[in-house]
C-alpha cells in the first residue's frame, strides 16, 4: 500500500499560504496524481492538443474562471506566469496549482514574475516512508518511479525504465529547447553512472568523452535541471586543511542509474563493482528527502588526506552530518573521528543496511537505514 500523505500535508500547508503552488519533478512521478487529491475546479494539461488551443489567448481562458486552476506541463508556456500574477493580484477567488519537470527554469520564470505569490513543492518519486521499510530492497533496485516500482516484475519494470529513457532522451529534452542529439545524450548519461558517487573531474571527463570542458558543464546542468543528476557541493569552511573542491556525482534515481548499468536483478546488484556506490547514493537521497532541504543547504565534506562525511548539514544551529557504509556492522573510523573534531559535529550517523542501531563513539551511532526517519531529523 502506497502512502504520500507526507505529500499531501505538504502540499497542503503551501497551498494555504500561497495563491499560486507549484509541484516540480521529473515526468512520471506522481505530480499528476498528487494534484488529483485535491478537489480542482477547473483542470488543463498544455500537452493535450485541445487544452493547448484553449491558450491561444491566456487571459480570455484564465480570467473567467474561479477556484482551484490546475495547469499541468505549465514549462510549455512559461508566459502563463505574468498573466497568472496578474489574475491572482486582483482576483481573490482564485488559486493555481501548477506541474512542472523542468526545476531550475521553471523556479527563475515563476519566481522572477511569482515572487511572494508561489510556493514549490519538490516531488521525486517514491520514498522509502511512501513504500513502507519492508520495501526498501524493491525500492533501491527498481527506484522511485511508481510504475517502476510497482510493476508486477523486475523484467517489467526494465522494460518501463528503458521506455523512460527513450521518450525522455527523444522527446522531453527537444521539447525544452535543447538540440542534443538522443544517442549523444544518451551516451553521456550511460558514462556518467560510472562517475556515481564519485568526484566530478570535468577535464579528465571531457578527454574521455571527446569534448570541451564547457560542453560537460552543459549537459550536467541539463541533467541536474529535470531532476536526473544531483551535484553535491564540498563544503568550505576554513579548517586549517586542505580540503577537496570538486563536486560529487549522483544519478537521483537508483532505477534509473541500474538500469543504464544493465542491473536488473538483485543478484546483478550484489555481484556489482557499483554496488558500493549504489548504496551510497540511495541512501544519501532517502536521508536527503527525510531532512526535505534544498540542494544548496547540503554538501560533503573531504580531505586530501582521506577523511570524509558523506552528507554535512545544519539544524538548529547544530552541525551534523551522515556517512555511508555498506557492511554488515560499520565500526568506527579515523576517519569519523576527523569528522566530528573538525566539523563540530553534535552528531554523526553511519547509515547501513542492517537492522539495529548501535552507538560507536561518543557523538557517532550506527544507524539502519530504516530507522532515519526520526533520527536524523529531530
Amino acid at each position: 500500500m502506497i502512502n504520500r500523505s507526507k505529500d499531501v500535508l505538504a502540499l497542503a500547508k503551501l497551498m494555504e499560504t500561497f495563491p499560486v503552488t507549484a509541484i516540480l519533478g521529473p515526468r512520471q512521478a506522481g505530480k499528476t496524481t498528487l494534484a488529483r487529491e485535491f478537489k480542482a475546479d477547473h483542470t488543463f494539461d498544455l500537452e493535450n492538443p485541445r487544452d493547448a488551443s484553449l491558450f491561444a489567448e491566456p487571459q480570455l481562458a484564465l480570467e473567467p474562471l474561479s477556484g482551484l486552476i490546475v495547469i499541468d506541463e505549465i514549462q510549455r508556456s512559461p508566459d502563463l506566469f505574468p498573466l497568472i500574477r496578474y489574475l491572482v493580484d486582483n482576483r481573490k477567488d482564485q488559486q493555481y496549482l501548477i506541474l512542472g519537470s523542468a526545476s531550475r527554469d521553471l523556479i527563475r520564470q515563476s519566481s522572477e514574475s511569482l515572487a511572494g505569490r508561489i510556493g514549490y513543492h519538490e516531488l521525486a518519486g517514491f520514498r522509502l516512508e511512501d513504500v513502507g521499510e519492508n520495501a526498501w530492497r524493491k525500492l533501491w533496485l527498481r527506484g522511485g518511479f511508481p510504475r517502476s516500482f510497482t510493476a508486477p516484475s523486475d523484467e517489467r519494470s526494465r522494460l518501463w525504465l528503458e521506455q523512460y529513457i527513450a521518450t525522455f532522451l527523444e522527446r522531453d529534452i527537444p521539447q525544452l529547447g535543447i538540440s542534443i542529439p538522443a544517442p549523444t545524450l544518451r551516451r553521456f548519461w550511460t558514462m556518467l553512472c560510472h562517475y556515481h558517487g564519485q568526484l566530478i573531474n570535468y577535464s579528465e571527463f571531457s578527454r574521455s568523452f571527446g569534448v570541451s570542458d564547457m560542453t560537460i558543464r552543459k549537459y550536467l546542468d541539463i541533467l541536474e535541471g529535470v531532476f536526473m543528476v544531483r551535484l553535491l557541493q564540498p563544503w568550505h569552511a576554513n579548517l586549517g586543511k586542505r580540503l577537496v573542491k570538486s563536486p560529487k556525482l549522483y544519478i537521483r534515481d537508483s532505477g534509473l542509474l541500474h538500469h543504464l548499468l544493465s542491473i536488473g536483478s538483485e543478484r546483478d546488484l550484489a555481484t556489482h563493482n557499483k554496488l558500493g556506490a549504489s548504496w551510497e547514493g540511495f541512501a544519501l537521497e532517502t536521508a536527503i528527502r527525510i531532512l526535505d532541504k534544498r540542494n544548496e543547504e547540503l554538501s560533503f565534506w573531504r580531505t586530501h588526506a582521506g577523511a570524509e562525511a558523506d552528507l554535512f548539514w545544519k539544524s538548529h544551529g547544530k552541525n551534523r552530518a551522515i556517512e555511508v557504509k555498506y557492511s554488515a556492522a560499520p565500526k568506527m573510523t579515523k576517519s569519523m573521528a576527523s569528522a566530528v573534531n573538525d566539523l563540530e559535529l553534535e552528531h554523526l550517523w553511519v547509515l547501513y543496511p542492517g537492522d539495529k542501531a548501535y552507538p560507536l563513539a561518543p557523538h557517532i551511532s550506527a544507524l539502519p537505514l530504516v530507522e532515519a526517519k526520526g533520527a536524523i531529523d529531530k
